[in-house]
């Protein structure tokens, strides 16, 4: 498991590449505002946009998950802790007034980045 990436995995690589050729700028494995230990995969500041790109294994996917049989308590557990996590950050981000946008790392990306755009130019406008 230590060859499992933090950042730029494939998917994250996929969405990133398609937002940018979308013109959207972004900060990319950013500090979340007041949890500097927790990092967004893309970060709009301006807009506060906060978005995941999150691996079915690592985060518990409803449709892919899968539980290890070996020392499957302790898998069990470690995978129930980043799913707290998460909620946690979302709901920490929320706080702040952010938006945050989770996707799984099996979407297309090409559709992922249709809801960022959407939001994030929502939320330009809005504040303009």
């Amino acid at each position: 498991m230590s060859a499992a990436r933090r950042r730029d995995t494939r998917p994250e690589l996929l969405v990133r590449k398609e937002a940018h050729r979308r013109g959207l700028r972004y900060r990319v494995d950013a500090p979340i505002p007041g949890m500097p230990r927790r990092r967004a995969d893309l970060l709009f500041t301006r807009a506060e946009v906060a978005v995941f790109v999150d691996g079915c294994f690592w985060h518990a996917c409803p449709l892919h998950r899968t539980s290890p049989k070996a020392n499957g308590s302790w898998w069990a557990a470690k995978l129930e802790k980043n799913v707290a996590r998460d909620r946690d950050t979302d709901r920490h981000l929320q706080t702040l007034g952010w938006v945050v946008l989770r996707f799984w790392e099996h979407e297309d990306a090409v559709v992922v980045v249709d809801s960022i755009e959407t939001v994030v130019q929502r939320r330009r406008e809005a504040r303009q």
